[in-house]
């Protein structure tokens, strides 16, 4: 694999970041290296220059680049040759999916969703980024609602959903774009939607006007969705909380997502520990 020097200035390191401490004694140099640059790209707002690394963690510039060279053949990050920075890939992601599936999220959420189901009278789901598709960890329906595809364990494409679209608006436009290369990578369902990167660009520009996320009929014709993003400690978006209803009923989706809003951001500070 080629890799390109780094030319553009630095991104300063997030202070505080974990990633800045090198691990005393390790008695395996090149996987505590590996772990540590993971962890580094983990704490970043956006990808970063090697040179970055390198910088930060004290690892020396041609290690990080073979380092870099191995975590992007297995997926763990991607490489943007335009801006010659480096990103978290789809594996990370998966790794992020692993975890939710390991029930911290879903314990934490599951209550949180069944008083928002109270509160709303329509059914809601919790769902994480495993690459470009979303997985839903918690469902919570509500009595006398249609049954919906988003049951806990399946997978649909981010941009299509609600939930998805929350979080890819709140993630770099730079990792964005390495999940969205190009009109390859947009799947569909019901022939709406997006389906090029500059027209998911326009919808996640709209996103983050809005504050919150919609899509209508385009994961099931009839059903649509109103999405916030939860963001973890480091304003990572960690995960996103929808309420599904029946388009046909003309709900008023600011009127829902003022409701979904106060869900999401509990829902946050318990991931990061904070009390009420």
């Amino acid at each position: 694999m080629s890799v390109i020097p780094d030319s553009q200035a630095d991104v300063p390191a997030s202070p505080g970041s974990p990633a800045l401490v090198p691990s005393p004694r390790a008695q395996v140099p090149a996987a505590d290296q590996t772990l540590r640059i993971l962890s580094f790209l983990a704490h970043q707002r956006g990808p970063v220059a090697a040179r970055t690394i390198a910088t930060a963690l004290g690892i020396p510039r041609s290690s990080v680049y073979h380092l870099l060279g191995a975590l992007e053949t297995h997926r763990f990050v991607v490489h943007l040759p335009d801006d010659r920075r480096w990103g978290l890939g789809v594996a990370a992601f998966e790794l992020g999916g692993g975890y939710a599936r390991q029930e911290p999220l879903a314990r934490l959420g599951r209550p949180l969703l069944a008083e928002l189901v109270d509160r709303a009278g329509e059914s809601a789901h919790l769902a994480v980024m495993t690459g470009r598709d979303v997985l839903y960890i918690v469902e919570e329906r509500a009595p006398r609602r249609t049954a919906l595809v988003t049951d806990v364990g399946v997978r649909l494409p981010g941009h299509l959903t609600a939930s998805g679209r929350a979080m890819l608006a709140a993630l770099p436009r730079e990792q964005v774009r390495a999940l969205y290369p190009d009109a390859a990578a947009f799947a569909d369902r019901t022939g709406r939607g997006p389906a090029r990167p500059g027209e998911l660009r326009e919808v996640l520009r709209e996103v983050r006007a809005r504050g919150f996320a919609i899509e209508d009929g385009e994961v099931t014709l009839g059903l649509g969705s109103v999405g916030v993003a939860v963001h973890d400690h480091v304003d990572w978006p960690i995960a996103a909380v929808a309420v599904t209803y029946a388009s046909n009923g003309v709900p008023n989706a600011a009127a829902l997502a003022a409701l979904v809003r106060p869900t999401a951001a509990e829902l946050g500070r318990r991931i990061r520990g904070a009390r009420r």
